[in-house]
């Protein structure tokens, strides 16, 4: 899939600490809200783990109305590859390019660490992103039901 043509005015760059708010916040519009205080803690620990990506989509304003977060785990199973953990934009501001231009930045970030395909994992109920992900060039190879344990 060639590439989408970049927005002008939508500008991509890593994710600083002085993001942490604006990333709660629009944590919350994913469905996961959290405080700016916690935020800033897990960001901390993101921005200072090698296999991690995190970038944010900002106006030329320079307002975050964005973020997108990935990593690369070397797996036994198949070749090395990279996942997106998550990706927001701004529910006011979607569908003007943010969402293409955060999930090529952490595509490029994939092949220079050297990963051989992309996944993502997407709520059963997000068909809007279910579409988006789709026109990006991703396929739907499987069904699975997630467990978690608190600790």
């Amino acid at each position: 899939m060639a590439p989408r043509a970049k927005h002008p005015r939508i500008k991509i760059r890593p994710a600083k600490l002085k993001d942490a708010a604006r990333i709660a916040k629009l944590s919350g519009q994913l469905g996961y809200p959290t405080t700016a205080v916690e935020m800033r803690k897990r960001l901390a620990l993101v921005l200072g783990d090698q296999s991690a990506a995190c970038c944010v989509a900002l106006t030329v304003k320079g307002k975050a109305i964005g973020w997108v977060h990935a990593s690369v785990t070397p797996l036994l199973e198949v070749e090395r590859r990279m996942e997106v953990h998550g990706l927001v934009v701004d529910e006011q501001l979607r569908n003007r390019g943010a969402g293409w231009q955060l999930l090529e930045a952490v595509e490029e970030w994939a092949l220079k660490m050297n990963c051989k395909s992309v996944s993502v994992r997407s709520n059963v109920i997000r068909e809007r992103a279910h579409t988006f992900y789709q026109k990006h060039g991703y396929e739907q190879y499987k069904t699975q039901k997630a467990f978690r344990k608190l600790l």
